[in-house]
C-alpha cells in the first residue's frame, strides 16, 4: 500500500513538473517572439504557405501558355510547345516562395537568361501582368499581398522584357 501511495504521489509530483513546463513554455522572451511575429508576418505566411502558393501558380501558368496575344510571338508560342508547363510550375512556385520570405529556394536560370531570346515586349508584359492580377482575383488574394506581389514581379521586369 505504501509503494502505491509513492507511486501516485510520484505521478502527480511529475504531472505538476510537466504543466508547469508546459504551461511556461507558451511564454518566450521579447526577441524570439518578436521573430515568431515577423515570419508569422512575412509574405510567403500571409499568403498560407506554399500549398496555396503552388496553386496560384499553377492556375496563373494554365492561363498563361495558351493565352493567344502572348503566344502571336514565335519565339514565346516556340518556348511553349518546347518547355512544360509543369516545369514552369515547379520553378515559378520555388521563386515565388522564396521571394515571399517562404523556405524554398530557386534553383533556376537567371531572368535575363531564360527571357533574352523570347523578345517580350512591353504589351506582352502588360498582358502577363492583366492574366497574373486575374489569377490573383480569382482566389481572393488581398490588395496588400496582391501589390506585394505585383513588386516582386515587377522588379524581375528589367531582366525581362526588351525594347523594341
Amino acid at each position: 500500500m505504501v509503494t502505491r501511495i509513492l507511486m501516485v504521489t510520484r505521478n502527480l509530483n511529475l504531472c505538476a513538473v510537466l504543466f508547469v513546463a508546459v504551461f511556461f513554455a507558451g511564454y518566450q522572451t521579447a526577441p524570439a517572439q518578436s521573430e515568431a511575429v515577423q515570419q508569422q508576418d512575412s509574405l510567403y505566411h500571409r499568403l498560407g504557405g506554399l500549398a496555396p502558393i503552388s496553386v496560384v501558380v499553377s492556375d496563373f501558368i494554365d492561363v498563361l501558355v495558351p493565352d493567344a496575344f502572348l503566344n502571336e510571338n514565335p519565339a514565346i508560342d516556340a518556348a511553349r510547345q518546347r518547355v512544360p508547363a509543369p516545369y514552369l510550375k515547379y520553378h515559378l512556385t520555388s521563386m515565388v516562395c522564396q521571394a515571399s520570405g517562404g523556405p524554398c529556394r530557386y534553383h533556376g536560370r537567371g531572368m535575363k537568361e531564360s527571357h533574352s531570346h523570347l523578345n517580350i515586349t512591353q504589351r506582352e508584359w502588360d498582358r502577363m501582368v492583366v492574366l497574373f492580377k486575374e489569377v490573383l482575383e480569382k482566389h481572393k488574394v488581398p490588395a496588400k499581398e496582391t501589390q506585394e506581389l505585383l513588386d516582386i514581379v515587377d522588379s524581375t521586369r528589367p531582366e525581362i522584357v526588351v525594347s523594341r
